[in-house]
């Protein structure tokens, strides 16, 4: 999100932009999915507020505990549910309509910074630029080649999401606690909701698969086990994510800019990611403009590579 986003906001300042998916769009990520409010006045400035997609406006938070107690407030700012699915196809076919030229089912496997420039390589070919935003996400290839020091320690967190169709209010955003994690739920766009948790390693080693884990761990919470037993699940698999990282991350890093979860991971509970990921791609994206367009570096002909995934 953080890159699509930035790659628009260069583009649409007159340089030229490179960004690499080593996905292909549309597909799922593990994600709460819900945006705070306060992106929305800069969303509708870049044109890129998802209205079209009837998001539900979120103005309660329900907290729960393992025993079955629970506290319903008010939350002030707010915000809509929108899939990652929907949001980031919906970013990429903007960025496309911008001039920016995306390479999908392309990972750039290494980077090499040698006198002000930067070598990129790919399976396909390599690229040179004076440039790059690293918006890699949670961990990649690049992590490792840089030897940044929270890809050297293991970390014990495991993310699942799920799809579902259930009866949740919606204008409310739920935190089920459980042992070793907690789960959010909200309502995103056609009538579906996000299921997504985050626990221990320790909780899935103790059981021999993610169902039975939630069926010993989190069906311990009664609002969780109703969920889980009144719901329809839209996936064939839920979406995983393994060695989650909290550990504090540089923002640049052999002189790339980090932005999105490449800067940085949200504390658990906090929420709030990607309002995080539009709110750096902001700020990224006015360091590079000027950059790019300031006289005294009228050697870069206005060359910047955004390196995504």
């Amino acid at each position: 999100m953080a890159g699509l986003t930035t790659g628009l906001q260069l583009a649409r300042a007159g340089i030229n932009v490179l960004l690499f998916e080593k996905k292909k769009y549309p597909f799922h990520r593990v994600c709460g999915e819900y945006i705070s409010l306060e992106t929305e006045g800069f969303l509708k400035s870049l044109l890129i507020y998802p209205g079209k997609f009837n998001p539900p406006i979120i103005k309660r938070l329900q907290l729960t505990s393992v025993n079955g107690k629970s506290a319903v407030l008010p939350l002030d700012m707010g915000g809509f549910g929108i899939s990652r699915y929907s949001f980031d196809h919906f970013l990429f076919d903007r960025a496309k309509a911008e001039g920016v030229a995306i390479y999908e089912d392309c990972e750039v496997e290494a980077t090499h910074f040698e006198d002000n420039q930067f070598t990129l390589k790919t399976a396909q070919k390599n690229f040179t630029t004076d440039v790059v935003i690293g918006s890699f996400g949670k961990r990649s290839k690049i992590d490792m080649q840089l030897g940044r020091s929270f890809i050297k320690k293991r970390s014990p967190y495991l993310g699942v999401k799920y799809h579902i169709q259930t009866d949740h209010e919606e204008d409310l955003i739920a935190l089920h606690n459980f042992r070793g994690g907690y789960c959010g739920i909200s309502n995103i766009e056609e009538g579906k909701a996000n299921l997504c948790y985050l626990t221990h390693n320790d909780n899935l080693k103790r059981h021999q698969s993610i169902k039975e884990m939630e069926e010993h761990v989190l069906f311990r919470n009664p609002f969780l086990k109703s969920i889980f037993k009144n719901s329809t699940f839209l996936f064939e698999r839920p979406e995983t994510i393994n060695e989650i990282s909290f550990e504090t991350k540089n923002p640049v890093e052999d002189h790339m800019l980090m932005t999105g979860d490449a800067a940085g991971m949200i504390t658990p509970l906090c929420g709030n990611g990607m309002a995080m990921a539009i709110r750096a791609s902001k700020i990224v994206s006015e360091l590079a403009i000027k950059f790019c367009k300031d006289p005294s570096y009228n050697r870069l002909q206005g060359r910047l590579h955004a390196s995504v995934g």
